[in-house]
């Protein structure tokens, strides 16, 4: 608790320090008016029907160069306006476009809220902006954003899903079916920064890895960057995944739902006071289908069931002041006993939040985010004897407050203070029994418990140079008190358009990170979070990103990036750490360098859309302590990558799908000999293996296609789907994990696979 105390002291004391600096450098920030001789437009834009606020709507007032877009909290501001009278246009991709004349008064500040009707999202009607779409100035490097009713068409398991649409994202990889964390352009799980609401979410993924914790019923957008991310974003490497749950429906109460073969959700949501609220659960059942499932006691098919709830309120206090209240609860249960392992696997998330959005002026924004977030494991088994218990949770409590200041039509900043104090604890206790006798036994345990408090400050400007050019410059100042470590992060971004059709993206970036994921070797999403120490350095990553953005015909997105990033001090499990008492006694230490190149074709809407990607990547890691110091291709190591998505509707009932996957295997541990190990006293003993060159084998390349067909239609006056999705169509089962089971005299190389073909039907509702 004093800990706790002294952290929400630091906190205290930078923000009155970037006040004091925004009120000295900035003068002219805290004043709400506009320039002088020209009027502002500021406000949100909002869905017409349930009022819920849209991100990423254009906002272009015709005539003129002049237009914004919406932030993450639908927010849009336009200053520097000549006095006069003007048709304002919005647009929203799945939105009808909506217009309105409005009369600029010189010196005004004009607030409107734009309320957009929803439109066709079949309709492949482009609309064009004139010389300056706003959307086509934007300057952020390899990110992806995925409309949200496209996700709601790619079903996998008879579900709609955000975490299995971004499996489908070229350069976005998980170790199987099963893996609890993405894998980007060659970065391992704990480098991506997965935010829901602003807040961190630890582990993103239900098990078995084609249902996420993220109810896409919850979910109203989407965005995923690859690299090069901002400044307002640190403590990771590779990538940012920054989630936003809907605010719920402002005008009536409404539900939605979904029966399943696997799983069901309900979602409800409803006006309250000057707001709304929400709240959506599921839970699957999957113990239930797997009795009809035919038994093979060769591949046999663990037991496992999840659930998980969202909830939100949200409330305004007049035009100005915004305040949110959002939750979010999974637990995951597998259960597996065969080829001589028994194992019980629980995770868990818990998440709250508290938002404050404040308007200081049209041009000036303050976010400030309260949040808790707990993360937790347990891992029991028995594999051939050897008895182990893994206990693992980490708790976070984290305090962001941000400004963003639309200084101008060419310049926007943003700048802030975050602060994180961190618990970890970690349980490991292990036995191991030679046949009966006591003598043979062994036993360990590691039991430790750590505090951190991470505080950082960021700022960032982004300026149009001329109408072709734009450049962005940032930096972020990173403190971790457990290892008393600085770090000092800058980044820079720039794009130039040849045609309004053309253009090329650089970005260049430093990144600083101090957790750590401990991963076990065989079962990949198992994750123990630890701190930073005094015993290791914080990692750090040098991004260098080029791309090319191009429009080769009417809404078609194409996208080719090229990459490199330098990976220092990241970690890999040291196996043989039996007693643990510092971070360095669990991991080795290493470098590694990832490089590659993608293509990305995407159509986001119209009777067919979907994407093309494939990714080319390499990842050389190198650890003094692993293959004597060799250099060697980390188990994330994927070459090839190819992704197909495709959705077609026939009329408005019929809506086909599919999607397909080719992935290089990934990498393992072989064996090259086995000895026997026994007592004098014994008959028999127990086998061993000796490991060969870490990760020097791959498993068989992995590929499935999944399809589905959807026929949409009216219920007791509810619009209603009834969908039947077919996992795994030609039955490959994936091998989940690798190992040699030593309990015969003869070795014998054992396959964990995965699940099989798997056709299910589900029925979904809305009212």
């Amino acid at each position: 608790m004093p800990e706790i105390v002294s952290s929400f002291i630091t906190i205290n004391r930078l923000t009155i320090i970037i006040a004091i600096a925004a009120i000295f450098l900035f003068p002219n920030m805290l004043l709400a008016n506009a320039p002088p001789g020209k009027s502002a437009l500021s406000g949100y834009v909002k869905d017409s029907v349930t009022k819920e606020t849209l991100i990423g709507a254009t906002v272009y007032i015709k005539g003129t160069k002049f237009g914004a877009y919406t932030n993450k909290i639908g927010y849009y501001s336009i200053s520097d306006i000549k006095p006069g009278t003007y048709t304002v246009t919005v647009s929203f991709l799945g939105y009808a476009k909506y217009s309105e004349t409005i009369e600029f008064k010189s010196g005004e500040s004009v607030r409107r809220d734009f309320e957009v009707p929803p439109g066709n999202i079949k309709t492949d009607e482009i609309q064009v902006f004139a010389d300056r779409d706003p959307e086509k100035r934007q300057i952020s490097i390899s990110k992806i954003n995925v409309p949200m009713e496209q996700i709601k068409q790619i079903r996998v398991g008879g579900e709609t899903d955000v975490f299995r649409t971004l499996q489908y994202l070229p350069g976005v990889l998980t170790s199987s079916q099963i893996s609890s964390g993405l894998f980007v352009r060659g970065g391992s799980p704990d480098q991506n920064l997965v935010l829901l609401d602003g807040s961190a979410v630890y582990n993103p993924t239900h098990l078995f890895g084609f249902i996420s914790t993220f109810n896409s019923d919850a979910i109203k957008d989407v965005e995923l960057i690859k690299g090069g991310f901002n400044a307002e974003y640190g403590g990771r490497l590779s990538a940012v995944l920054n989630i936003t749950q809907k605010d719920g429906n402002r005008d009536r109460v409404s539900a939605n739902g979904s029966i399943g073969a696997i799983s069901s959700r309900l979602g409800l949501e409803g006006p309250i006071g000057n707001g709304s609220w929400f709240i959506s659960g599921r839970r699957t059942y999957f113990e239930l289908v797997k009795a009809f499932l035919p038994e093979n006691p060769e591949e046999p098919i663990p037991d496992f069931n999840f659930y998980d709830i969202n909830g939100k309120i949200t409330q305004d206090f007049g035009d100005n002041d915004k305040i949110s209240l959002s939750g979010f609860l999974s637990q995951d249960k597998l259960e597996f006993s065969s080829f001589g392992l028994s194992m019980l696997l629980e995770i868990g998330n818990r998440l709250a939040s508290a938002r404050w959005i404040h308007i200081f002026a049209e041009d000036l924004l303050l976010t400030t985010n309260l949040s808790y977030s707990n993360y937790y494991n347990n891992f029991a088994g028995d594999q051939s004897g050897y008895e182990f218990l893994i206990d693992n949770s980490v708790s976070d409590v984290t305090f962001k407050s941000g400004l963003e200041w639309f200084v101008s039509e060419d310049l926007t900043t943003k700048f802030g203070v975050e602060s994180s104090y961190f618990h970890f604890n970690y349980l490991q206790n292990f036995t191991g029994e030679a046949d009966t006798t006591e003598e043979g036994s062994t036993t360990g345990q590691n039991n430790f418990s750590v505090e951190d408090i991470h505080t950082s400050l960021y700022a960032q400007a982004k300026y149009s140079i001329t109408p072709l050019l734009g450049v962005q410059f940032g930096a972020r100042s990173n403190y971790w008190q457990l290892s008393d470590i600085w770090s000092f992060d800058p980044r820079a971004s720039m794009r130039y358009s040849f045609t309004e059709d053309i253009a090329i993206k650089a970005s260049w970036g430093i990144f600083h990170q101090n957790l750590r994921l401990a991963t076990q070797p065989d079962f990949s999403f198992f994750d123990t979070w630890l701190p930073t120490d005094s015993t290791v350095t914080a990692s750090r990553a040098i991004h260098y990103i080029l791309s090319l953005e191009t429009q080769p015909a009417d809404g078609y997105d194409l996208n080719f990036d090229v990459y490199y990033k330098k990976l220092h001090n990241i970690s890999e499990i040291n196996r043989n750490a039996f007693e643990v008492n510092t971070v360095s006694d669990v991991f080795f230490m290493g470098e590694a360098d990832a490089y590659g190149a993608e293509i990305f074709l995407q159509k986001k809407f119209g009777d067919f859309n979907g994407w093309f990607g494939y990714a080319l990547g390499f990842i050389n890691a190198k650890f003094d302590s692993i293959n004597g110091g060799e250099t060697f291709n980390p188990k994330y190591d994927r070459t090839h990558d190819l992704k197909l998505v495709g959705n077609y509707s026939v009329g408005d009932h019929w809506t086909f799908g599919a999607t397909f996957l080719f992935q290089t295997g990934q990498s393992y541990t072989g064996a090259t000999s086995r000895f026997q190990s026994y007592l004098p006293i014994q008959n028999y003993g127990r086998g061993k293996i000796y490991p060969s060159t870490r990760y020097g084998l791959r498993l068989p390349p992995s590929h499935q296609l999944n399809v589905n067909v959807a026929y949409a239609f009216k219920f007791w006056g509810m619009d209603a789907k009834l969908i039947l999705d077919v996992f795994n169509v030609y039955n490959r089962r994936d091998i989940w994990f690798r190992y040699y089971n030593t309990r015969e005299a003869n070795t014998v190389v054992e396959d964990v696979k995965l699940l099989p073909i798997l056709p299910t039907i589900s029925f979904e509702f809305k009212y």
